[in-house]
């Protein structure tokens, strides 16, 4: 096994792992609870970790989560509402109608 990053807390990790799996690059989240020994240790240890299977995938796996970083942000407004909706989202949170093309 391969340790390839810490996440800053366990959903992100988790994102992160199921990304790299849905990508044929086995991972595995590894100290997702040792949060509650913060305090105990340097919190810096305690943040949960991604761990590929086979390290030959350390690259590609690299890359992808490289390429998470750089997800298009888009500012639009709504249509119906006139909601602002920032982020990457397609489709208004406040009346559901899709962004404009």
């Amino acid at each position: 096994m391969q340790r390839l990053t810490q996440a800053p807390n366990i959903a992100i990790a988790t994102v992160w792992c199921d990304l790299l799996c849905e990508a044929g690059l086995p991972a595995t989240v590894q100290r997702q609870y040792l949060s509650s020994a913060a305090g105990q240790l340097p919190p810096s240890e305690c943040l949960p970790e991604i761990w590929l299977d086979h390290a030959e995938h350390e690259a590609r796996a690299r890359a992808l989560l490289a390429e998470l970083e750089r997800l298009p942000q888009r500012h639009w407004y709504c249509p119906s509402c006139g909601e602002l909706v920032e982020g990457g989202f397609e489709q208004c949170w406040n009346c559901g109608a899709l962004m404009p093309r």
